[in-house]
């Protein structure tokens, strides 16, 4: 079978998100025809102004021409997925109140879109799965002629466009057709594709995730030791990373957190029945941060007569994105502690208690540096006592005074 890029209408549900408008960018951008499909009316309509919807670097211009020349447009029907060749679907499995995945979404998401699927048509997986979903949903759509894939998105959110053009892309595909046609439409822009069966690929996206969340957790017990020792980890983390390229990859200490590392953590410690011990534990450590924040808070100031700040609430550093943030944790536990809370954070939009950033360093005696944008590395803390376990002012983990 020859397949030609221009052989494929490409549609993304999901599509005005964080893993479908990059990647739809990027695919109209190589001259692909792509619908995105969403039911966020407002990301819908930015979307079609050619704007981003939220933080993501080099993807303004790009959009704004995609949507000029008409090769990319952001649909609410679901309906025109008929019209389709190939559906990216960037739904993953969540995780419920009791940090159990539920799969069944797909159950439900497949009987929303069954009457419009038609034979010949590919459907791929962009997002994580619980273990065993691709096996499922392939039987199910074989039944109507169409096949499924799974190529698994590895990017780093707000590096999306940069990531999807240097990084090798896994495919995976039910059938050898399928396989050629995702093959042909990832490799215009992918440096390499790297091939795997299904089940592979769905191990492939959690144990990456997991591992990333397992380097911070392991960092982050290395901080609560030294912290009980007395002893600033953030100068044992120089000694220890200075010069030394097998310690290059170790992380500061921080807070992690995010959609992706603890949820897609807790899909494997389901999938082994709660086997998967360093997970288990990897969730503690990381978990298990916010409270020693408090703890030192506690260690330094009477918490009771004190307004307490809390600066950065995304999950990352330089983000809008605000899910599964640790920072609200912080924030939560403080509000049952402290005289005030303030918080703050110059790039999220969908908050409406924070506070001007001048206002939190003007009225707290007290703050803590949750999210190390890189603006606050030369912030003037106006002699306020900071907490700062990113070390993001190079003076360890607590800074007093003004910086210089």
């Amino acid at each position: 079978m020859s397949v030609s890029k221009f052989d494929n209408k490409i549609g993304i549900i999901g599509g005005c998100g964080h893993i479908g408008l990059p990647l739809g960018v990027a695919l109209a951008t190589e001259g692909f025809d792509v619908t995105l499909i969403d039911i966020n009316p407002i990301a819908v309509n930015a979307v079609n102004s050619g704007i981003c919807p939220f933080m993501e670097e080099g993807i303004e211009d790009p959009l704004k021409k995609a949507i000029n020349i008409g090769s990319l447009r952001a649909r609410l029907d679901v309906e025109v997925i008929s019209e389709l060749d190939v559906i990216v679907v960037t739904i993953g499995t969540p995780v419920d109140e009791h940090s159990s995945p539920v799969p069944r979404i797909f159950l439900d998401f497949f009987e929303s879109i069954k009457m419009y699927l038609r034979s010949g048509q590919v459907l791929v997986l962009r997002s994580t799965v619980f273990p065993g979903t691709s096996k499922w949903l392939e039987e199910k759509l074989r039944n109507l002629g169409v096949d499924l894939a799974f190529c698994p998105e590895r990017i780093v959110q707000g590096q999306a466009i940069k990531e999807l053009y240097s990084l090798p892309q896994i495919t995976s595909a039910s059938s050898e057709d399928a396989l050629l046609r995702v093959d042909t439409i990832f490799g215009t822009f992918s440096p390499a594709i790297v091939h795997a069966t299904l089940e592979e690929a769905e191990f492939a996206k959690l144990f990456l995730n997991a591992f990333r969340y397992i380097q911070f957790a392991a960092t982050n017990e290395f901080f609560m030791l030294a912290d009980s020792a007395g002893v600033d980890y953030a100068n044992i983390h120089r000694v220890m990373t200075e010069g030394y390229p097998r310690a290059a990859g170790l992380p500061r200490a921080g807070l992690s957190a995010g959609p992706c590392l603890l949820k897609d953590t807790q899909q494997l410690i389901a999938f082994g029945q709660n086997q998967f011990q360093i997970g288990n534990a990897a969730i503690l450590a990381n978990e298990g941060l916010a409270l020693r924040l408090i703890a030192i808070s506690e260690r330094l100031v009477n918490l009771k007569e004190c307004t307490v700040g809390v600066l950065g609430m995304a999950f990352k550093a330089d983000n809008d994105d605000i899910r599964s943030s640790l920072s609200y944790r912080v924030r939560k536990m403080l509000q049952l502690k402290a005289l005030n809370v303030l918080s703050s954070d110059p790039y999220v939009i969908d908050d409406s208690t924070l506070v001007p950033e001048e206002e939190l360093l003007e009225r707290s005696d007290l703050i803590i540096l949750c999210t190390p944008h890189k603006r606050y590395k030369n912030i003037d803390f106006k002699g306020k006592i900071l907490i700062d376990i990113w070390n993001l002012q190079g003076a360890g983990l607590l800074f007093l005074g003004e910086k210089n």
